[in-house]
């Protein structure tokens, strides 16, 4: 099979300098592009000059990540396409797990490695780490990483497993699919883009997993950090829309159910004295209402399958019962 390794870039030359170096030496049998969302900085210059062998995809405006790809992926015609964050490290090997898993399961449709901590490499990550689930409500976490408690890597998700989500920090998918889904929902920008991806895609049939053995690390935050209200704003708005668009069952009593979660959610914040990510919460509530006509016309037209999740809450599950890991859920 062939592959792309399409890392998506915006004003990151100082990152492409420290990450792109590893993505060659240890990608020999993939093609590598960079694909540049109009990037005021020297960033493509510094591409051309210093990784000739890495081909160019100039993106002519910033439409964030989800156009990104669509417009980077359009034309290329490898089987398989890794989207990769500039701000990641790759291993030894680490494509060789991957493309075995696509080989011996042709129903598996995109796979996500396992996700440490570039700064602490014996942790997860935030971003992925060993793989993504939503509960009934639709918010979402990982083996590996519950809100923002995160597991040290003890080897216990050393496995290959079937998951909901994988982590668009590192997603491979096949190329027939990417393009069958039509892509990235451009509406949500970024943020949770993948997490609405592969709910289309498994609602289709089709299987995601996660391949432990094969290791990358990821900076996070690098573009926009954990802590930007933006990041809140667009976390909580885009997971309404996924939810509305792809969930089974009675919208009107989940959709309720978690406004008022995100209620509970803005209180957090005001006790914490982050009173942005409050306005953040109320703006992307906004942006759900404003947009609610466009998703439920996406409903209608999208397959759905009952059973999404397999903790029916997991704010309930952490703050509650105080299952802090993967394994107490």
């Amino acid at each position: 099979m062939k592959v792309a390794i399409v890392i998506l870039n915006w004003n990151g030359k100082k990152l492409l300098e420290q990450f792109l170096p590893s993505v060659i030496e240890y990608s020999k049998e993939a093609m590598v592009y960079v694909a540049d969302n109009a990037s005021s900085d020297d960033s493509i210059d510094f591409v051309k000059v210093n990784f000739p062998s890495v081909k160019i995809i100039e993106n002519k405006i910033n439409r964030g990540y989800a156009k990104g790809y669509n417009d980077a992926l359009k034309n290329l015609t490898e089987d398989i396409f890794c989207l990769l964050n500039n701000d990641i490290e790759v291993t030894k090997g680490w494509l060789t797990p991957i493309l075995s898993t696509f080989e011996k399961e042709p129903n598996t449709a995109i796979i996500q490695p396992k996700i440490l901590d570039y700064k602490r490499k014996d942790y997860f990550e935030y971003a992925g780490a060993a793989g993504g689930f939503i509960d009934k409500f639709g918010y979402p976490y990982c083996r590996g990483r519950i809100f923002n408690t995160i597991e040290k890597d003890l080897g216990q998700y050393n496995d290959i497993k079937d998951i909901f989500w994988a982590s668009g920090a590192c997603l491979f998918i096949r190329n027939q699919v990417f393009k069958n889904l039509n892509g990235f929902d451009e509406s949500f920008f970024a943020h949770m883009e993948e997490i609405d991806l592969c709910w289309r895609a498994k609602n289709l049939g089709y299987n995601v997993m996660y391949v432990g053995e094969s290791e990358v690390y990821h900076v996070g935050g690098a573009t926009l950090s954990y802590s930007n209200p933006k990041k809140t704003y667009l976390n909580f708005r885009n997971s309404l829309y996924a939810l509305t668009k792809n969930a089974k069952g009675n919208l009107f009593l989940l959709i309720f159910t978690r406004l008022t979660l995100d209620g509970i959610a803005g209180v957090k914040f005001m006790f914490e004295f982050k009173f942005k990510h409050i306005t953040a919460i109320i703006h992307a509530h906004y942006s759900f209402y404003s947009h609610l006509k466009m998703l439920l016309k996406q409903r209608k037209s999208l397959e759905k399958r009952k059973k999404y999740y397999i903790i029916t809450s997991i704010v309930l599950n952490y703050y509650v019962y105080k299952n802090r890991l993967y394994k107490s859920l």
